[in-house]
C-alpha cells in the first residue's frame, strides 16, 4: 500500500535541519551569498540613496549614463567568457577569477564612492568603476550560476527566491550607515560574496562540481527569450517601478515576490508547481499596466509593486528553468547563463530607451508604452505555454557531429529524454522523474537523498513507488527499459 501525500510530506521534513516545527528548511548561510553581490550592485551603481555624483553623469554625449556603461560592461563580459566556456570554463577551481573579480569590484567600489570626495572628476572616476564593476560582477554572476546549477530544482528554487529576500534586507539595513560606514560596508559586499560561493562550492561533494565538456549544445532559445521578453517590459516601466528610497533589488514587490516562492516551496515540498512562480509573474505585471491609468490615488507605489514583483518572479522561474538544464544535461552554466544574462540585460537597456523616447509621442506615451508591455507579456506566455513542463528542453539540443562518438553530456541528454518520456507515460510525479533520473545514473539511494536533500527513508519510498508504476522489480528491468548500459555511469 502506497503511503499517503501528506505522510511522505512528513517523511521528507523528518531528519532534514528545519525551523518553525518541520515548515522551514535550514538552508546553509553560504548559499545566499547570491543575495550580497544583488544589494552591491543596487547600492554602487543603481543609487537608489547614495546620491553618489557619479550615478548623474552622462557619457558618449549624452546619451548614457554610468549605470549603461556599467550594463555594457557586464554584457561585454558575459558574452565574452560564453563565447570561450569551453576553454576557460568551469571558473569554480580557478582561483585566478575569484581574486580578478576581488579586486575589480573593490576598485569600481573605491572609484565610484570617490566621486563624492573628487565630484569635478565624477565622471573620470566613475567610467573606470563602470568597467571595473561590471566585468568583475559578471565574473562573479557566472561563479553563481555554476554553483546553482549543480543543484536540483527545489534547491535552486529555495536558494535564490531566499536569496533575494536577504540581498533586500541587506540593503534596508546599508540604508543606515552614515557615508564612512556605507564606503567601507559596501566595498565588503562583494568579497563576502566571494567567500559565500567558494565555501558553497567546497560544501558540494567532488561528483556534483561542474566538469568542463566538449560536447557542442544548441541554446535554450525559448527560455533565454523569455527572460528577454521580461526584461524589455520591465526596462518599458521601470522608471514607474522605483525612485527615490527603493531600487530593483529591495523594492516591497521584489522582496514580497522572492518571500512568496521561498515559502511556497518549503510548504509544498516535492509538490511544489513551478508553474505557480509563472502564475505568480503574469497577474502582477497585467494588473500593473491597468493600474497605472485607472488609479488616481496610489497608482504609482501598487503598480510599482506589481512590476517588480512580476519581474522578480519570472527570473527566478528562468534561473529555476536554465540551472536545471545544466543539472540535467550537464551544460555549461557559463555558456547559458553568460548568454542570458547577456540578452536579458540588452532586453532592459532596449525597454528603458525605448521609455526615454516615450514622451515623443505626447499623451500616447503611456498607451502605447502599455500597449507594448502587453503584447511582451502575450509573447511570453506563448513561449510557457509550448513548454509546460519544468523538464522540457526549452529549445536545447546536442549537436551530434560524429555518430561513432557519444559524448557524456550527449549521452546524459538522451538518457534525460527517455526518462521524460517514460515518466509522462507511466504518470510518474516531478519528484519521482528526479528520482529516476538519478537511478538511471548508477546512483545509490543515499547519494539521491543527499542530492535531492531529503530525509533517510524518503528516496527508497520514491523507489518502491516507481517499481510499483513502471511494473519493474529490480534495477537491472528498469536499465533495461531505459537502455542504460549497466557498466555505464553517467554523471
Amino acid at each position: 500500500m502506497q503511503p499517503s501525500d501528506s505522510h511522505e510530506t512528513a517523511q521528507e521534513n523528518v531528519g532534514r535541519p528545519t525551523l518553525l516545527f518541520g515548515f522551514i528548511p535550514l538552508v546553509p548561510l553560504a548559499f545566499l551569498g547570491l543575495g550580497i553581490y544583488r544589494a552591491w550592485i543596487e547600492i554602487a551603481f543603481v543609487g537608489s540613496f547614495t546620491g553618489l555624483p557619479a550615478h548623474a553623469q552622462n557619457i558618449f554625449g549624452g546619451s548614457l549614463g554610468v549605470r549603461d556603461l556599467f550594463d555594457g560592461s557586464m554584457v561585454a563580459a558575459s558574452f565574452a567568457c560564453a563565447l570561450f566556456a569551453k576553454q576557460i570554463g568551469p571558473f569554480f577551481d580557478k582561483k585566478p577569477i575569484y581574486a580578478i573579480s576581488s579586486l575589480l569590484l573593490v576598485l569600481s567600489t573605491v572609484l565610484v564612492f570617490s566621486t563624492r570626495f573628487f565630484p569635478e572628476s565624477s565622471l573620470f572616476l566613475g567610467s573606470f568603476a563602470a568597467v571595473a564593476g561590471g566585468v568583475g560582477i559578471a565574473f562573479l554572476i557566472l561563479l553563481w550560476s555554476e554553483l546553482y546549477g549543480c543543484l536540483n530544482p527545489l534547491r535552486v528554487a529555495t536558494y535564490y527566491s531566499l536569496s533575494i529576500v536577504v540581498g533586500a534586507i541587506v540593503i534596508y539595513i546599508w540604508h543606515g550607515f552614515m557615508f564612512p560606514w556605507l564606503f567601507v560596508m559596501t566595498a565588503l559586499l562583494p568579497l563576502v560574496s566571494i567567500l559565500c560561493v567558494y565555501e558553497s562550492f567546497r560544501q558540494l561533494p567532488s561528483e556534483e562540481r561542474p566538469q568542463n565538456t566538449k560536447a557542442r549544445l544548441s541554446i535554450p532559445w525559448k527560455a533565454i527569450i523569455l527572460m528577454s521578453i521580461y526584461a524589455f517590459a520591465y526596462g518599458l516601466l521601470e522608471n514607474t517601478t522605483y525612485s527615490g528610497y527603493f531600487g530593483p533589488h529591495s523594492a516591497p514587490g521584489t522582496l514580497a515576490a522572492g518571500a512568496v516562492v521561498f515559502f511556497a516551496v518549503a510548504a509544498q515540498g516535492r509538490h511544489f508547481d513551478f508553474g505557480m512562480i509563472y502564475r505568480l509573474a503574469l497577474p502582477f505585471t497585467v494588473a500593473a499596466l491597468l493600474l497605472i491609468p485607472a488609479f488616481n490615488i496610489l497608482s504609482e507605489p501598487v503598480s510599482s509593486f506589481c512590476v517588480s514583483a512580476g519581474y522578480t518572479a519570472q527570473s527566478i522561474l528562468v534561473m529555476v528553468i536554465i540551472a536545471n538544464l545544466c543539472y540535467r544535461y550537464g551544460a555549461s552554466a557559463i555558456l547559458l547563463f553568460g548568454i542570458e544574462r547577456g540578452v536579458r540585460q540588452i532586453s532592459m537597456i532596449a525597454g528603458r530607451a525605448v521609455n526615454d523616447q516615450a514622451h515623443l509621442l505626447g499623451n500616447n506615451g503611456e498607451v502605447f508604452l502599455a500597449a507594448l508591455t502587453v503584447v511582451a507579456v502575450m509573447a511570453a506566455t506563448l513561449i510557457i505555454m509550448s513548454e509546460r513542463e519544468l523538464s522540457s528542453s526549452w529549445g536545447i539540443t546536442v549537436d551530434k557531429t560524429n555518430p561513432g562518438e557519444t559524448s557524456p553530456i550527449a549521452r546524459k541528454h538522451e538518457l534525460s529524454s527517455r526518462v521524460a518520456d517514460v515518466s509522462r507515460e507511466h504518470k510518474l510525479s516531478a519528484r519521482e522523474e528526479e528520482v529516476l533520473l538519478l537511478l538511471a545514473q548508477h546512483k545509490t539511494v543515499g547519494s539521491i537523498e543527499r542530492e535531492l536533500f531529503i530525509a533517510n527513508g524518503t528516496a527508497k519510498a520514491h523507489v518502491r513507488h516507481i517499481y510499483q508504476k513502471l511494473d519493474i522489480h529490480t534495477r537491472q528491468e528498469l536499465f533495461d527499459m531505459l537502455g542504460v548500459v549497466d557498466n555505464e555511469r553517467v554523471r
